[in-house]
């Protein structure tokens, strides 16, 4: 694929540093250390799932080339082609709060470095396989205010999104606030606008259900926290897909290694939404000690900020600017959103959520690590259905 002359020496350089393991374990960086994007949020409002590697002070760490994983691990690992298998367009909706101005400019730095196709802007002559970002009433352009933290939360989604299906539509959604009726009026908006999948990186506590989580058809994924054992919504609704998170070992050529529970995975039993009939129909579902409750999660993907995802961001965050290695519930969601789409299978079912537990063969199941302390299956990985990993994670499309 063609790249930027500008980026040309760039791109051989980043190449050449992600084709080469990078840790004797197959990790990015097994000794990061990480802290929270985004701080805790007030009651009723959402909280991005984004974890950034740190320096040895603790301070946000960026570099000038890209650190941790790009499009050639994620595809490598988890057997994925670059382009949709289905027969229409498919359009992934990133919903987050506030703005991210440089969005747009970051993903072509994106794909530049990595040497994928130029990704055009949506016009009236350009409908499909482009970016395009409204307002959460749909309106290109009166935009939410700028926030440090989602507009890295923004990057991280929308280049993971576009890296792992490159030929569908990306529509980012902003809403006003991070105030979950913001964002639920975002995921709404998303809907309205035909997304097949819609991504949501972020989480409270444990709520009743919220009808604007609920459109059949839709593959809607939702981050389960970062917080290890306990539950968050809107992964706790029954009618979303709950991404928890793992630890991606690879092998030197890509190829997947190993996975193991992501010790910051949420997980756990809902308390205010029951379990659908097929988490319970699972083998394992006696031992999860959720009876009748909905359990998180359903599947999941890469999380851990040491086996992290490489994100372009020119918004400063806390003063800095460049590539940030950025791990989080917030990698695996929209990972998991971008699968959906190149499998093209969100319309075949009601929710979604029921595909992979349909065709676990076609999954990677995490049967080792925890991320807490508990009596039953919710906080620790085992064959079959688990907490933290759900069914599991994605070995081709075939589970989507």
């Amino acid at each position: 694929m063609r790249v930027h002359a500008k980026f040309a020496a760039l791109a051989v350089l980043a190449v050449a540093l992600v084709a080469t393991p990078l840790s004797p374990a197959g990790a990015a960086n097994s000794h990061a250390s990480s802290r929270a994007v985004c701080p805790s949020p007030l009651k009723g409002r959402a909280r991005c799932h984004s974890l950034l590697v740190t320096d040895g002070r603790g301070n946000p760490l960026a570099t000038t080339l890209p650190g941790g994983y790009g499009p050639a691990q994620f595809h490598g690992a988890y057997a994925l082609p670059a382009t949709t298998s289905a027969s229409s367009s498919q359009t992934i909706a990133i919903v987050d709060a506030f703005d991210d101005p440089t969005v747009k400019k970051d993903l072509d730095t994106y794909d530049s470095t990595f040497g994928l196709s130029p990704f055009p802007s949506c016009s009236s002559t350009i409908t499909t396989s482009c970016f395009q970002k409204v307002n959460q009433d749909g309106v290109s352009g009166s935009f939410p205010r700028k926030d440090q933290g989602w507009a890295l939360e923004i990057s991280l989604d929308v280049q993971i999104a576009h890296a792992i299906c490159q030929d569908c539509k990306i529509l980012l959604v902003e809403a006003t606030s991070n105030s979950f009726a913001n964002l639920g009026a975002a995921v709404n908006t998303a809907a309205k606008l035909g997304a097949n999948v819609i991504s949501n990186s972020y989480g409270g506590s444990d709520s009743s259900p919220m009808s604007a989580y609920k459109h059949p058809g839709i593959a809607i994924t939702a981050s389960s926290g970062d917080g290890g054992y306990g539950v968050e919504s809107p992964a706790s609704f029954n009618t979303v897909v709950a991404v928890g998170g793992t630890t991606l070992n690879i092998n030197a050529d890509n190829s997947y290694k190993s996975e193991t529970v992501w010790s910051g995975s949420g997980s756990g039993c809902s308390t205010l939404n029951t379990a659908k009939s097929w988490q319970t129909s699972t083998s394992t579902w006696g031992q999860t000690g959720c009876g009748t409750e909905r359990g998180v999660a359903d599947v999941a993907a890469d999380a851990d900020p040491a086996t992290g995802a490489a994100v372009y961001d020119s918004t400063r965050y806390h003063g800095i600017t460049g590539w940030f290695q950025v791990g989080g519930t917030s990698l695996s969601s929209p990972l998991i959103a971008a699968v959906y789409a190149l499998a093209g299978n969100a319309g075949s079912a009601s929710y979604p959520a029921s595909i992979p537990y349909a065709n676990t063969a076609s999954l990677h199941d995490v049967t080792s690590g925890s991320n807490g302390s508990c009596s039953t299956i919710m906080c620790k990985g085992v064959t079959g259905y688990d907490g933290p990993t759900g069914v599991g994670t994605p070995k081709g499309t075939g589970g989507f």
